[in-house]
């Protein structure tokens, strides 16, 4: 079986560094499992890595889709498998780094388990839509709601602006019956791994990271995130996109439009991001049962990559 590493964990836990610095030590190359990083255009407010974190690793499944693009976990999962045959074929090794954990288990189960959980050959497209358009037009948190009443166990798990799997959860409830977690649950004790995995998870004291989330929305705002989302705007994508509705995309729209101060707006986007990381460590505690848990608290990204080894 093919060797797989993994570096996931909440939004501003140092992954990228990391990764970048085990993939160094390793000759690997990295691919990036963020359902936000996909998008073209989306640069400051996804925090990709930059041109110089990129000079000395290679780096893929960056840029790949339009921010108009509806793009499925069941997508992701068939350009992952093929970059990952792709680096092994080099004699390289595949290091799957991100917060997306939807995405890192559909890389690691394969693709009857993206078949399934992505929703293909559903009976309950109708209903599906229909939510869809109610996320439009009460917004993603107005939907995600709805899921916490009648499925908390989901809710816990469902990213607010993933609003085609909340849509999905749903719609599964709503014409089975039967609660969408506990589907889940059954369907995880059949998986079996894809890879032989290194899957660790960086954490350290909730306190020290959302500091260090406040820190860089605030960075974020000074790199130009208010320009970047007035581009996306000039180039003619929706405020209702799927994509505009990541944090720190969709609390700009108010502010660009004169409607909150920059101070309201960053504050929104600081306390987006912090209930973002919370929903994220909730979930890797959950679904990641075969993972290493890496305090990364005062250490740097080297001595990181040599314990992840």
């Amino acid at each position: 079986m093919q060797k797989l590493y993994v570096v996931a964990g909440a939004t501003a836990s140092g992954k990228t560094a990391v990764a970048i610095e085990l993939a160094k030590q390793i000759n690997g190359e990295i691919i990036s499992a963020d359902s936000m990083q996909i998008y073209k255009y989306m640069d400051i407010g996804t925090a990709k890595p930059t041109k110089n974190e990129m000079v000395s690793v290679t780096h893929h499944l960056l840029d790949v889709a339009l921010p108009s693009d509806s793009f499925s976990v069941a997508e992701y999962t068939q350009l992952a498998t093929a970059v990952i045959q792709d680096i092994q074929s080099r004699n390289r090794v595949p290091i799957l780094v991100g917060g997306t954990g939807f995405y890192i288990n559909a890389i690691i189960y394969g693709t009857q388990f993206t078949e399934t959980e992505a929703g293909q050959h559903e009976k309950d497209n109708r209903l599906r839509e229909t939510y869809m358009q109610l996320a439009a037009e009460k917004g993603a948190e107005f939907l995600h709601e709805k899921l916490q009443a009648i499925d908390p166990e989901s809710a816990k798990v469902i990213h607010p602006n993933n609003i085609k799997r909340v849509a999905r959860a749903l719609s599964f409830c709503e014409s089975t019956g039967a609660l969408f977690s506990a589907h889940n649950t059954e369907q995880k004790a059949e998986r079996k791994a894809q890879y032989e995995t290194n899957f660790c998870i960086l954490t350290m004291p909730r306190e020290i990271l959302y500091e260090r989330i406040n820190a860089r929305v605030i960075a974020m705002w000074e790199a130009g995130l208010p320009e970047e989302v007035r581009g996306l705007l000039a180039q003619g994508y929706s405020p209702n996109l799927a994509a505009m509705q990541g944090i720190g995309y969709k609390e700009m729209i108010p502010y660009i439009n004169g409607y909150q101060t920059k101070e309201e707006t960053i504050a929104q986007i600081q306390q987006a991001t912090r209930n973002y990381a919370k929903r994220q460590e909730t979930w890797f505690r959950h679904q990641a049962k075969n993972a290493r848990l890496i305090d990364v608290h005062d250490k740097t990204p080297q001595q990181i990559a040599e314990e992840i080894k």
